[in-house]
């Protein structure tokens, strides 16, 4: 007797990794848009189309830099700008990482957030890796905003890179991490509406401690050999 025979339904193709959702309509908010990584990131993703709002505590210096940024990028206090946003990137500084999203509880309830925080401490010797006690920023984020869809992602980015007008494409792969497929696949979509990027999954938020960690590495190579390094992941 076949399968079929017995009952049983077939069983579904796997799903094709790279067919990705439609992101093209989603409004990103960006918290810490008016530094360099959130104002890089807020300028690509606006560059590329995407309707995009950056953040800060003070309205006026958010409202400044959507300005000085173009591209209908719009400035907001933090909390109207995670209101008003599909996803919201979280790109503030780590020693205000727990803060800042402590009081955006309840702005960001539903919504996707996407990490890109690097704890990482530095010394004469260079920049060195911080463990948060919740295994990383990523982690942190989710035991903070327990009724948000945390992701992580955009770590590796080179902000001097992101914020050169001259620079048409961005050479480099996104490592994505998260829970929920439909959510790193609406992520790894988003990382590909910048040209030159690739959004690929990287596992589970438990994986996000060495993610964020790599960037030190990644210092030490831009300081010894000049550069603004990113990642290419082969064979995918």
């Amino acid at each position: 007797m076949t399968t079929n025979d017995s009952g049983s339904a077939p069983k579904p193709p796997a799903k094709d990794p790279w067919d990705l959702p439609d992101v093209s309509g989603l409004t990103v908010g960006v918290l810490g848009g008016t530094g360099p990584q959130g104002r890089g990131l807020a300028y690509r993703f606006a560059r590329a189309g995407q309707k995009v709002i950056i953040g800060s505590r003070a309205a006026d210096r958010a409202q400044t830099a959507a300005g000085e940024l173009g591209h209908g990028v719009e400035g907001a206090e933090n909390a109207e700008c995670a209101r008003r946003s599909d996803v919201v990137i979280v790109a503030v500084p780590w020693d205000g990482h727990a803060k800042t999203l402590e009081s955006l509880r309840d702005e960001l309830a539903g919504k996707l957030v996407i990490d890109c925080v690097n704890p990482l401490g530095f010394d004469k010797k260079g920049a060195y890796a911080l463990k948060p006690e919740e295994g990383s920023a990523a982690e942190q984020a989710a035991v903070l905003l327990p009724e948000s869809r945390v992701t992580a992602a955009f770590h590796h980015l080179s902000a001097v890179l992101l914020q050169d007008e001259a620079i048409e494409e961005i050479d480099t792969d996104v490592l994505v991490l998260g829970e929920a497929r439909a959510d790193t696949d609406l992520v790894q979509a988003l990382a590909g509406r910048i040209p030159g990027m690739r959004g690929i999954f990287a596992g589970r938020l438990r994986n996000a401690h060495q993610v964020e960690s790599l960037v030190a590495n990644l210092i030490s190579v831009n300081r010894r050999y000049k550069a603004h390094a990113g990642l290419r992941t082969t064979d995918v």
